[in-house]
């Protein structure tokens, strides 16, 4: 019998040579450590809903006020300006050429009489040249040089609704109406006198404002 056994204790319950029964604290260590770290970590949760706390009912930092409200600022961006009407040319200074490229007799002829009761210059009447005679499928072609296209030759279109606009090498400002085969009569003098004030006086472009809205 050993020394570490119990006096009147034996069988499988002797204890023999140098062998010990083993402690297991394994188990209670972990359950230690595991509970030291949560307790850790809901002070740390804890701590911070505190902080989340005192911002909402204190409205924050200096920082973080001042921040929200550049932010919340609504900063008006640049406004559109309208374009500067352009210089066009009054129907006065418009020299007009007209010419008949349909088989219709004295058109071009009745045309310059309404167009110089409307205030142009009338130059040359005539048939058209063979290069347009008996070819133009609409209305009418507008012919000027290019320094007319945007002065001009617009001026002169508001006379005459669908009538195609083209350009030649001629260095004069005088511009040609060619009268095609689909002319009936020109616009109504009421409504070349809208197309042409719109013309002088074009709508200002939206406004594109890059400003941030209000909070």
């Amino acid at each position: 019998m050993s020394m570490l056994t119990p006096p009147g204790m034996g069988g499988k319950y002797r204890i023999t040579g140098a062998k010990y029964p083993r402690m297991r604290r394994t188990r209670g260590r972990r359950r230690i450590v595991l509970a030291v770290v949560a307790s850790v970590v809901a002070v740390g949760l804890i701590g911070w809903g505190t902080l989340q706390l005192i911002d909402v009912f204190t409205g924050g930092s200096k920082a973080t006020a001042a921040g929200s409200r550049s932010d919340c600022a609504a900063k008006p961006g640049p406004s559109a300006k309208p374009p500067a009407p352009k210089a066009l040319p009054k129907p006065g200074q418009i020299k007009v050429n007209v010419y008949n490229a349909t088989p219709r007799g004295g058109l071009a002829k009745d045309v310059a009489a309404e167009l110089k009761k409307r205030g142009f210059t009338v130059g040359k009447v005539d048939n058209a040249p063979k290069a347009y005679d008996k070819k133009v499928k609409g209305t009418g072609i507008l012919l000027g040089a290019k320094s007319a296209t945007d002065t001009a030759v617009p001026v002169l279109g508001t006379q005459l609704a669908g009538a195609e606009s083209r350009t030649d090498a001629r260095k004069g400002g005088e511009v040609d109406l060619i009268l095609g085969s689909k002319f009936k009569d020109l616009a109504k003098k009421e409504d070349a006198d809208k197309a042409l004030a719109v013309l002088a006086k074009p709508k200002p472009a939206p406004s594109t404002s890059s400003g941030k809205k209000d909070c």
